[in-house]
């Protein structure tokens, strides 16, 4: 475990190494709320981030240790709303690897997103998780790196 590492905007050659770690997550998420949330297949994954990160509508910043493996990402789209003054950022996805989540990489990975954002001209970033008891590690996580609770909840519709 290396308190060591670099953060790096991926490129479409890291859609790979990414989708693995994609796949990770939500193997963790599934597994802690006990139910098949998410249908996962690491080759349409990687593809499909390949095809974001070609055409910008996707940004990914990859964490990587001194030996060069990936030990987290985070994950950022561009959204606009009217509540939020303009432009926005979205993270969907924000992951550390179990065996590196007490070096401060969660918290490098949300800075390079605020970073990122300021530069885009966003009026904030967002992030939702569930209000459920197996997330209020994540929820203070969030709470450390300032993020406030704004109400609501996610709702989707398959279309």
């Amino acid at each position: 475990m290396s308190a060591n590492f670099t953060i790096q905007r991926a490129i479409a050659s890291d859609a790979q190494e990414v989708a693995v770690m994609v796949g990770e997550l939500l193997a963790e998420i599934m597994n802690a709320i006990g139910i098949q949330a998410f249908n996962f297949n690491l080759a349409e994954t990687a593809s499909r981030l390949q095809d974001f990160l070609n055409r910008e509508k996707y940004f990914v910043f990859v964490a990587r240790g001194g030996s060069g493996n990936p030990e987290g990402f985070i994950t950022l789209y561009e959204s606009y709303a009217l509540y939020a003054e303009g432009a926005f950022g979205t993270i969907p996805e924000l992951y550390v690897r179990p065996e590196y989540r007490t070096n401060g990489l969660g918290h490098h990975l949300v800075s390079r997103a605020k970073s990122f954002g300021t530069l885009r001209g966003w009026t904030r970033l967002e992030v939702t998780t569930p209000p459920l008891p197996q997330f209020d590690r994540t929820m203070a996580f969030y709470e450390r790196e300032e993020f406030a609770i704004t109400g609501g909840r996610k709702l989707k519709v398959l279309l």
